[in-house]
């Protein structure tokens, strides 16, 4: 079989384990990556100061001198490092949600759990400040209130894909007009520091950005990959054939549910709710790899080139003004939006 091929091989460790995988799906999953920090060493050499990458790189690996390694290391590293993590949670989280729900519209943007830890990060703000433990704090609390809400409203015999994305639509629109008002109720320099917030920035930021996002990523990502990821395959043929393969199908799905707003909590914490990340990088994966199931390990390392490559195009489009990475990716995602509805309704499953 060729190395692109879209059948499963199966390694087998010493200890006895087995771990199967699809060949065209490792390479795409590798070439995004390797792609993503070739990226990431051209934002990092963006800026005020620009730097060509043989300096990035010779400063990345200890060789460069202290100027530089202030610039590389505390000033953009910070921010690079947050992108990367960004996109590769929401790429994740992505493609749990897209499995869950079977539905290509099952993003967390859409479903609402975003803008649920966007409430939850303003109301700790405005309420008592806002550092970066308790910004994360009151996004993962938002975030699992609103998904509570969400599964409790969607719930009837069991959990439907469309129901919960007819839901979710409703759930967002609500939270937008409650950070709408927040926003209003705010100071001048509160409300536009979190203006700039929602529409989804990396600019000014540091390794205590970075940490909690990490740490959550440290048991999230081995929960869904290594945890549930076979379970999850099984349930895209649908609960009753899982449950004839031994998979516990409701436990499964509540905790990749929770696992998912776990990880668009944290990334919001991090950098804002960054849109539409989530739902392009899983669509984006599937058709690159063209094999069946929910291609998790593709589809976070989509997220992460699609997240990194937008912060180089906000820093480098317009000469003297760096754009929100927000922007860049709502103006792409949202065509892709337009186009996906338009590819669902001629299928005739909208």
């Amino acid at each position: 079989m060729s190395l692109t091929g879209t059948r499963s091989r199966v390694v087998r460790t010493a200890g006895g384990l087995s771990v199967g995988y699809r060949p065209r799906a490792l390479l795409v999953g590798t070439g995004c990556l390797l792609l993503a920090l070739v990226a990431a060493v051209f934002a990092i050499g963006s800026g005020e100061y620009p730097m060509p990458p043989g300096d990035v790189l010779r400063t990345l690996l200890g060789q460069g001198d202290p100027a530089d390694a202030f610039i590389v290391n505390e000033l953009r590293l910070p921010r690079t490092a947050t992108a990367l993590l960004v996109g590769a949670s929401l790429g994740l989280s992505g493609a749990v949600f897209q499995a869950v729900v079977r539905n290509p519209l099952g993003s967390p943007d859409i479903l609402g759990f975003t803008n649920g830890a966007a409430a939850g990060a303003l109301l700790v703000v405005f309420a008592v400040g806002g550092s970066s433990a308790l910004l994360a704090g009151g996004a993962v609390t938002g975030a699992l209130v609103t998904g509570t809400l969400i599964y409790a409203l969607a719930w009837k015999g069991g959990l439907h894909g469309y129901r919960l994305v007819l839901v979710g639509v409703g759930t967002t629109a609500i939270l937008t007009g409650v950070n709408s008002y927040l926003i209003t109720r705010a100071g001048l320099t509160e409300a536009s520091r979190a203006v700039l917030w929602m529409t989804g920035s990396l600019d000014g930021r540091g390794w205590d950005d970075v940490l909690p996002l990490a740490l959550g990523m440290v048991v999230l990502v081995p929960l869904v990959l290594l945890g549930c990821g076979r379970a999850l395959g099984m349930m895209e043929m649908g609960d009753d054939a899982a449950y004839a393969l031994g998979v516990r199908v409701e436990h499964t799905r509540l905790t990749l549910l929770v696992a998912g707003i776990l990880l668009v909590a944290l990334s919001a914490a991090a950098a804002g709710p960054v849109s539409f990340v989530a739902l392009c990088a899983p669509q984006l994966a599937r058709r690159l790899t063209k094999a069946p199931g929910p291609n998790l390990l593709p589809s976070l390392c989509m997220g992460t080139l699609l997240l990194i490559c937008a912060d180089l195009v906000a820093q480098r489009a317009f000469d003297g003004h760096q754009l929100p990475v927000g922007v860049i990716t709502g103006v792409v995602g949202g065509g892709y939006l337009v186009w996906l509805l338009a590819t669902e309704r001629r299928a005739g499953r909208i």
